[in-house]
């Protein structure tokens, strides 16, 4: 376990050195240190890492219910809602096209239609912090996208559970699916009424007494959460919800990121064990269409959403960026399907999809302008700010004035 914190953590330092995200080499390092890749193992069985994986999943879903906020949807408005709308119905409605188009089944189609519609939220934060977009037009919308599909990825998958586990009859999955869905909506009720008494029941000066409280709380309720058929992860954020309203949140959002860190590399390194790369070629010319087609739609959703927010051709570059990369969501979904028993095909696939996209988004988003300038209207727009910014340093400076450096 020692070997696969500093094997991911040294490629997680070479990766920043060249501007890469650390997921997708958190993922490379355990294809690279584990029983399907020949040279040194660090870990022979995979499931030997199963419970800190699964902490890990927890952790990055419960400190992503820390950041949300139902007040985010209250500002956001009706544009945030069409726009993170028209992201979802051309991204998911197009990878559930691609999976009955690969015939691989019903389930492996509902999978992969989550797979290839639901961005990255934590590959998207990073992207906007590193190319300095918080502050522009566009954040706004891409910020509106990333919370309309943290809604839909709750309800997504509560609806998925019952139905990937191959429930006997129409009957049983609709039961199934009403138990998800009371449960999911119980936590919702908590969420938004009972954050007055977690704050008294979590509330103390102690550090240690807190960061034991809200973790054997997020384990326990996803442990709960599975039980009534509603996935682990979903019910950690939900908890996450709960406690990031209480006047304990912004400590226990401090508290919890070296967790979700450690523990969060632990899970995309033992998705990394599972995969076989032996298994990668079969799947290479469907990854690659996927990549494609999510890149096409990404692109038609950031024209849509500039044009719900009136903006130019460059926020519509810098939304459809932005957003492409696929990360932690598509590995919960694998993490899904194998437990499921679906086709073994899903997993190589899924890895090779979000390991391109996960190196293809930020490298795009940092080159948005060149998308820029074939989108309509672009080469206009570039020309007239090139022109803009020519007049301003030909512009004569008033008397007495010295430029810059003189």
């Amino acid at each position: 376990m020692g070997g696969a914190f500093l094997a991911a953590a040294v490629l997680a330092r070479i990766g920043r050195r060249i501007g890469l995200p650390t997921i997708p080499l958190f993922i490379l390092a355990g294809i690279l240190l584990g029983p399907h890749t020949p040279g040194l193992v660090l870990v022979a069985d995979p499931h030997d890492l199963e419970m800190l994986s699964l902490l890990g999943l927890v952790l990055l879903l419960f400190y992503l219910g820390l950041e949300f906020h139902v007040d985010d949807l209250r500002n956001g408005g009706r544009a945030m809602a069409l726009a993170g709308g028209a992201y979802l119905a051309l991204n998911v409605g197009a990878g559930l096209a691609f999976g009955f188009a690969l015939g691989w089944g019903t389930s492996e189609a509902l999978v992969l239609a989550g797979v290839l519609g639901i961005s990255s939220s934590a590959i998207v934060t990073k992207v906007l912090v590193d190319t300095g977009r918080l502050g522009g037009p566009e954040a706004k919308p891409i910020l509106g996208i990333i919370v309309v599909e943290d809604i839909f990825l709750a309800l997504y998958l509560a609806a998925l559970q019952p139905v990937i586990s191959g429930a006997d009859s129409f009957g049983a999955a609709a039961l199934d699916a009403g138990k998800a869905f009371g449960f999911l909506l119980l936590l919702a009720a908590a969420a938004r009424w009972g954050t007055r008494v977690v704050d008294r029941l979590i509330a103390t000066r102690d550090n240690e007494l807190l960061v034991i409280s809200f973790l054997g709380a997020a384990v326990l309720v996803a442990g709960v959460s599975e039980w009534f058929g509603v996935a682990d992860a979903i019910g950690a954020f939900m908890v996450g919800l709960m406690l990031g309203g209480t006047s304990s949140g912004d400590r226990i959002r401090e508290l919890v990121h070296p967790l979700r860190d450690a523990f969060g590399a632990i899970f995309f390194f033992a998705f990394g064990l599972s995969i076989n790369p032996g298994d990668l070629p079969s799947v290479l010319v469907p990854v690659l269409i996927a990549v494609t087609l999510t890149v096409v739609m990404n692109v038609l959703a950031g024209l849509v959403a500039a044009r719900i927010h009136r903006f130019g051709p460059r926020p519509a570059a810098g939304i459809a960026t932005s957003l492409l990369a696929r990360g932690e969501f598509a590995l919960i979904l694998a993490t899904m399907a194998a437990a499921a028993g679906l086709d073994e095909r899903l997993s190589p696939f899924i890895a090779g999809y979000v390991l391109i996209l996960a190196v293809l988004g930020p490298l795009a988003a940092g080159r948005a302008e060149l998308l820029a300038r074939v989108l309509p209207g672009g080469r206009r727009a570039a020309e007239a700010a090139d022109a803009a910014d020519a007049a301003e340093e030909a512009a004569p400076e008033p008397a007495g004035a010295t430029r810059p450096g003189r």
